[in-house]
């Protein structure tokens, strides 16, 4: 499903979210603040996009997806970057490897939420951080009802009508309204290895940024 995607995942990303894709990532890029020297794990990292940023900051990056078709077309439009494919629950890593790992909407994807977490705990060194960016839920009833009511159900399939591949989208809402809320994940985060968590709603809750460390 997400190798069909690929070629224009990027762009209805833009389109989906309507603009705010742009401004999530921002967002993960100052929560992880990675330095120059540090080892940064982008796991679900899709095209690289999520990754490039890492790398103008001087960290060597390592953009890692399960997505043959995703990895296909990052290395195209992104040559600079090393993709690695790996599945979120079996890492091609060893322990302590990284300073900081990230994940962006790719989490709820994972079958095994917990084993996710855990692996990328195994492979962070003690201290690291850890952002993980995913859709939540929005803390006001009205914009919870507009977003998850209306646009999640009536307006996203009209507009993912011009993907290559429609169905996928329809899987996107059903995972969406499926996810934990964001105490929830932060309990996971908590059970998983990770201390110090805490998280920030992004456009009212629509994305909650999470961060922990190491423990």
């Amino acid at each position: 499903m997400f190798d069909e995607t690929a070629p224009k995942y990027d762009l209805m990303n833009d389109v989906l979210s309507l603009g705010q894709d742009r401004l999530w990532r921002r967002g993960v890029v100052r929560a992880v603040a990675a330095r120059p020297g540090e080892r940064v794990l982008d796991l679900a990292a899709g095209t690289g996009a999520s990754s490039a940023p890492f790398a103008r900051a001087g960290a060597a990056v390592y953009p890692t997806d399960l997505s043959m078709g995703m990895l296909r077309a990052g290395r195209r439009r992104r040559p600079e970057l090393a993709f690695v494919r790996g599945d979120a629950t079996r890492l091609p890593y060893g322990d302590d490897v990284f300073d900081a790992a990230t994940i962006s909407f790719g989490l709820r994807n994972v079958e095994d939420t917990a084993g996710a977490l855990r692996e990328l705990r195994r492979v962070t060194r003690r201290g690291g951080r850890l952002v993980v960016c995913e859709f939540s839920r929005p803390t006001r009833s009205l914009l919870r009802r507009a977003y998850q009511d209306v646009y999640l159900r009536h307006v996203m399939p009209l507009m993912s009508a011009v993907s290559a591949n429609p169905e996928s989208y329809d899987y996107l809402a059903e995972t969406i309204l499926a996810w934990h809320d964001q105490a929830h994940l932060a309990e996971l985060m908590e059970r998983s290895g990770w201390g110090r968590v805490e998280w920030r709603d992004l456009t009212g809750g629509i994305v909650a940024l999470h961060r922990g460390r190491a423990i």
